[in-house]
């Protein structure tokens, strides 16, 4: 069965996108193993400098490196990635599988990820191209997926 991981920069607070997540996490049950990590986020000070920005990056980065499985396929969601429609990430994610059977999605942090880890991705995707919280993109992630196995099986959910 298709393992997929998603690492995240930060916890989640909010209990509707804790039910969120629950649900649609229920719901991939079905078709994949599905796990999230959630990594410890840097504390982001007011003023801060580009040097201060970049070290806060850089850690974060690390930490997701670290909790990539070594045979995955790394997607990772970035503001400059590629965009697709709903039935080309699921044609993806089915292409995907012919080679591999792990895939890690990574959310970064609310600074962004580093160039090192965005070079360590297979592939850059962006939902779109306005800024959304990045603890709300995890609801986006699951959602896209589970549509696309719904797409992938010819069973109802997506019109």
């Amino acid at each position: 069965m298709l393992h997929i991981d998603c690492i995240c920069v930060g916890k989640l607070k909010e209990d509707y996108l804790k039910n969120a997540i629950l649900e649609y996490s229920k719901r991939l049950s079905k078709y994949c193993i599905f796990n999230i990590v959630e990594l410890q986020d840097e504390k982001v000070p007011s003023n801060l400098s580009e040097a201060e920005k970049l070290k806060i990056i850089e850690k974060e980065s690390n930490n997701i490196l670290a909790n990539i499985k070594e045979n995955s396929c790394v997607i990772a969601l970035d503001l400059n990635g590629k965009q697709y429609t709903s039935e080309e990430f699921s044609e993806k994610i089915e292409q995907i599988t012919q080679y591999s059977s792990h895939i890690t999605f990574l959310i970064g942090g609310t600074l962004g990820m580093s160039n090192q880890l965005l070079s360590r991705a297979n592939e850059l995707i962006s939902f779109s191209k306005m800024t959304f919280p990045h603890q709300l993109i995890r609801v986006f992630l699951l959602e896209q997926l589970f549509r696309g196995f719904k797409i992938q099986h010819n069973e109802t959910y997506h019109h």
